[in-house]
């Protein structure tokens, strides 16, 4: 009889445990899987925020040295419009990038890129344009540098 009860309290044991171990590694190949989704969405949201913004840094230049040498009215109301579509590309992944990110330097950065970018508009002159367009460079890369920096996992791919 003891033989009998020992032997069912033995499976129901190696039962609990095997259930505790396996829920245990669900629990962690669902954190990994989450972890792996997130770190994709992020990197998503840091290159769609370079893309736009290397796109309508792209339409501010060109807008802007368009009115900047007189360019005809046409052309401009053309590039002016092509410079609010830009502008409005670079919203989305800059709200979605400070949502998803822990990093401050990263956030920073971010928005220096996009206000560098923004500031072309300014340019009183050609050179001036040109100039500011090479800040707007600079910021672009240092928001990329901080990226990296700031990269889930801590290393870089």
């Amino acid at each position: 009889m003891m033989d009998t009860v020992i032997a069912v309290v033995g499976t129901l044991a190696g039962a609990v445990v095997t259930g505790l171990l396996q829920h245990r590694a669900t629990a962690r190949t669902e954190r990994a899987a989450r972890r792996e989704r997130e770190e994709r969405e992020w990197l998503a949201a840091v290159t769609e925020l370079a893309r736009a913004v290397s796109a309508h840094r792209a339409a501010m230049w060109a807008l802007r040295h368009a009115e900047l040498t007189g360019a005809p009215v046409e052309r401009v109301d053309v590039l002016r419009d092509a410079s609010h579509a830009t502008r409005g590309a670079v919203t989305g992944p800059a709200v979605m990038l400070r949502l998803m990110t822990g990093s401050a330097r990263l956030r920073v950065a971010a928005v220096a890129a996009v206000h560098a970018t923004y500031g072309m508009r300014d340019a009183v002159s050609v050179a001036d344009l040109d100039a500011r367009r090479q800040r707007a460079l600079g910021a672009h890369d240092a928001f990329v540098d901080a990226a990296v920096a700031a990269l889930p996992g801590g290393e870089r791919r």
